[in-house]
């Protein structure tokens, strides 16, 4: 059985695979792609007045509850002495705030950060179509809704035309008779809402406020929203256009009253907005929950743990450099990860102290090992003697750097203690074995090969994605394997096969 279709197929399927989380992981999060990021932020504030009569007071407002073309990243409360809790019932939410003795003019305030979503102004899909309401009217108001409806059945072929065609008549700068006698009676959006209803076509009445960086003190304004095809759309009462536009935040979408005050009167809720700029990444992680992608970021681990993550997750980066340097260039080096780890070390400070430092401790550790290749130990003790000496050496550089000034000592100690001695005994054997040159070829090759990955580790944008899109390491692992299955010459040998190739 051929191998190849079944490597190409894992290959494939890795790479699909993690582009696909990572792309979900992105659009439903929004987890920015690129670390600077950073997107506008609506701050809108409801701010509540009344008088109390000397009664338990009781508010309650209503909250926009996914609403269309927006995402909520926060929320607030400001009402001092007063108690407060958000009320969800029947997919309505409302805060409360609850008092036993009020005295004076009080002000309650209620902050909410809105971000422009992904989401279009058909978010609101109903599970179970909605029935239109019942309605009732007057004998005489009944007559003038039938022949209103008629007229514009005759010019309407969808529940959107036939409420664009009732907007026209019923907003005419001269309305006829019929029209005139209804707007007598009820306000534009509630007599359209009831006209709908009456014609067998769900609508209802919501409030949006209109956003504008730095306004004060602004109401909201009422709009009309009809069912057709499955989904809501809204539609201005005045002049007809459906569509949700831009920036306006549906806050109040039918159901109970706007505001309602117990134990009070005179009550008005005015908004307030400014249009602020924030990093993309902190309001993704103000979205977080314990649903779906979200429990499985690494952001619901403790702050220790995180900072471990983000240096462990790199490794991959490092594996990939290294594989490429080692099968497609060519370069020799001593070990295999220990590029990798000197790389990481690197990560804890510069490259230039902590380069001086390894170059150092290994330069140090082989002029000991000579001496105690001479003492004819046995391996475990040669290892656990170097082992000690290592940490010697490591504790002086660290002393000396700090009395020069150089912090090179988190460097230092961050380097795996029993690795470098293993890379100091093995770099020994090979001085033994094949010379100094060899030790000076895999040497520098290693220090060539852990420069490269350090710098591909401190690109921004690499932190940034193996950490916030874990799944992209399946696409690092697919390049892995096919380097892997990689037979041709490697750059390094392209000089000694020269020969042959202007022979042919």
């Amino acid at each position: 059985m051929n191998p190849r279709p079944t490597f190409y197929l894992l290959i494939v399927t890795l790479i699909l695979t993690g582009l696909t989380l990572a792309f979900l992981r992105h659009m439903y999060l929004d987890i920015p792609l690129w670390p600077g990021d950073k997107k506008p932020v609506w701050l809108i504030e409801a701010r509540i007045d009344f008088i109390p009569n000397g009664e338990p007071v009781l508010v309650s407002l209503d909250l926009p509850s996914n609403p269309p073309g927006f995402i909520q990243v926060s929320e607030q409360a400001a009402s001092p002495g007063y108690g407060f809790s958000i009320v969800e019932e029947a997919g309505n939410r409302r805060a409360e705030w609850s008092r036993r003795n009020a005295e004076g003019v009080q002000t309650l305030y209620y902050k909410i950060q809105m971000i422009p979503g992904r989401a279009s102004d058909h978010d609101d899909l109903a599970g179970d179509a909605p029935g239109p309401r019942s309605v009732f009217w007057s004998e005489p108001q009944s007559t003038a809704a039938i022949q209103l409806l008629s007229q514009a059945h005759d010019r309407s072929s969808t529940p959107t035309s036939f409420a664009r065609e009732l907007i026209r008549q019923v907003s005419a700068l001269e309305p006829d008779q019929n029209a005139a006698l209804l707007l007598a009676e009820y306000p534009l959006p509630t007599l359209l809402m009831r006209l709908l209803n009456h014609a067998g076509i769900p609508a209802r009445v919501s409030m949006g406020l209109e956003l504008e960086d730095a306004r004060r003190y602004q109401s909201l304004k009422p709009f009309l929203e009809i069912y057709d095809k499955d989904q809501w759309i809204t539609v201005d009462p005045r002049t007809g256009a459906h569509g949700l536009p831009e920036n306006l935040l549906l806050w109040h979408r039918g159901g109970q009253s706007l505001l309602d005050v117990m134990g009070g009167s005179r009550s008005v809720v005015r908004f307030s907005m400014i249009r602020q700029i924030q990093p993309a990444m902190d309001l993704a992680r103000l979205q977080f929950n314990e649903r779906g992608l979200s429990r499985l970021s690494l952001y619901h681990l403790p702050i220790e743990e995180q900072s471990m993550f983000k240096l462990l997750l790199l490794l991959p980066v490092g594996a990939l450099v290294v594989t490429f340097m080692r099968i497609i260039i060519g370069v020799r080096t001593s070990g295999t990860f220990m590029p990798i780890l000197i790389a990481l070390a690197f990560m804890q400070t510069s490259l230039v102290p902590g380069l001086t430092a390894f170059i150092a401790i290994v330069s140090m550790g082989l002029m000991l090992r000579g001496y105690l290749s001479r003492l004819n130990l046995l391996l475990v003790a040669r290892i656990s003697t170097l082992i000690v000496l290592v940490i010697f050496l490591t504790s002086a550089i660290s002393v000396l750097g700090h009395e020069l000034g150089l912090n090179v000592g988190l460097t230092i100690t961050f380097f795996p203690m029993v690795i470098i001695a293993w890379t100091i005994e093995r770099m020994s054997i090979l001085w033994e074995e094949d010379g100094s040159r060899e030790v000076m070829v895999q040497g520098l090759g290693s220090l060539l090969v852990a420069i490269a990955a350090y710098a591909c580790m401190r690109i921004g944008v690499v932190g940034h994605i193996t950490f916030n899109f874990p799944e992209i390491h399946l696409v690092l692992l697919a390049l892995i394997l096919m380097m892997g299955q990689y037979t041709g010459y490697k750059l390094t040998e392209l000089k000694r096969f020269s020969v042959m190739m202007r022979d042919d």
